[in-house]
C-alpha cells in the first residue's frame, strides 16, 4: 500500500497534524497512481513499476549510444566516413533483443489482461447506468414487497450546497455502496451517448454503451470513499457526472440496504 502523511486543514482535524489517510482522490501536481484498493489495482502499479525498469535501461542505452556516436563520428573527428553499409551481427542483435524483452512484458500483461477480464462468481450485482449528465444505479438482487428492486439516481452536488470538508466537483448526493471482501459484478450501459465508468483506486474503467450492457468485477478490500468521474467526452456536462462508491462493512452494508427496502 501507498500512504501518505498529510497536514489536515479541517478544524476539527486541526490539531492531529499527522493523519494516516489514504489517497483516494486526485491531489493537485499529483503524477503517481492513486493508492490502490482491489488486487487488479495493484496489479496494474506492480506491472508499471516492472516496465519502467525496463524502460530507464533502454532509455539509458539509447542515450549513450546516441551520444557516442555524435562524439566519435563527427565530422572533424572522422575526415574520412565508413564505407561500412551492413553489420549482419548488429542486425540480429537489435532485432532479438527487443523480441526477447517483448515476451518478458507480454506474460505478467496477458495474466493481468485475463483477471480484469474475469469475472469470480459474484456475490452482489449492480447495474450502472450513465445518462446526460448523471448516474443511475440498480440492485436488482432485492426486493421489497411491491417487488421492486432498489433504483436510484446519483447527481454531483452543486458547489455552493458542499458541506465543509466535501470535494468540488466529486461529491454526490447518493453515493454506490457495496460490502468490503465481496465479489461484485457491475454491469454498466448508457441509456443516451457514449459513457465511461471509471474509478482510479479500483482500476476500473468500463464503456457504457446504449443498447450494449458490458460488464466489470469489483473486490475492495478495505474500507473507504473511493472517487471518479465519467472518462468519455460525453456532452457539454461531461466534467460533472461524478462518480462516489463507498465500501462499508457487510453489517452495514447489509443495515443500507434495508433501509433502502423501507424507503
Amino acid at each position: 500500500m501507498l500512504y501518505k502523511l498529510r497536514f489536515n486543514i479541517y478544524p476539527f482535524l486541526f490539531f492531529i497534524p499527522n493523519i494516516l489517510v489514504f489517497n483516494d482522490t486526485a491531489e493537485d501536481w499529483q503524477l503517481g497512481f492513486q493508492d490502490p484498493a482491489t488486487p487488479i489495482m495493484e496489479g496494474i502499479i506492480n506491472l508499471h513499476h516492472d516496465l519502467m525498469y525496463f524502460i530507464c535501461i533502454i532509455f539509458i542505452f539509447v542515450s549513450w549510444m546516441l551520444v557516442r556516436t555524435l562524439w566519435h563520428f563527427e565530422n572533424t573527428q572522422n575526415i574520412r566516413p565508413s564505407s561500412l553499409t551492413h553489420g549482419t551481427l548488429i542486425e540480429i542483435i537489435w532485432t532479438i533483443t527487443p523480441a526477447c524483452i517483448l515476451l518478458i512484458i507480454a506474460i505478467p500483461s496477458f495474466s493481468l489482461l485475463y483477471a480484469m477480464d474475469e469475472i469470480i462468481s459474484p456475490a452482489i450485482t449492480v447495474k450502472t447506468l450513465g445518462h446526460q449528465w448523471y448516474w443511475s444505479y440498480e440492485y436488482s438482487d432485492y426486493l421489497n414487497e411491491e417487488g421492486e428492486s432498489i433504483i436510484y439516481d446519483s447527481y454531483m452536488i452543486p458547489e455552493e450546497d458542499l458541506d465543509l470538508g466535501q470535494l468540488r466537483l466529486l461529491e454526490v448526493d447518493n453515493r454506490m455502496v457495496i460490502p468490503i471482501n465481496t465479489h461484485i459484478r457491475v454491469i454498466v450501459s448508457a441509456s443516451d451517448v457514449l459513457h465511461s465508468w471509471a474509478i482510479p483506486s479500483l482500476g476500473i474503467k468500463c464503456d457504457a454503451i446504449p443498447g450494449r450492457l458490458n460488464q466489470t468485477s469489483i473486490f475492495v478490500k478495505r474500507e473507504g470513499i473511493f472517487y471518479g468521474q465519467c472518462s468519455e467526452i460525453c456532452g457539454i456536462n461531461h466534467g460533472f457526472m461524478p462518480i462516489v462508491i463507498e465500501v462499508v462493512k457487510l453489517s452495514n452494508y447489509i443495515s443500507w440496504i434495508s433501509n433502502k427496502l423501507n424507503e
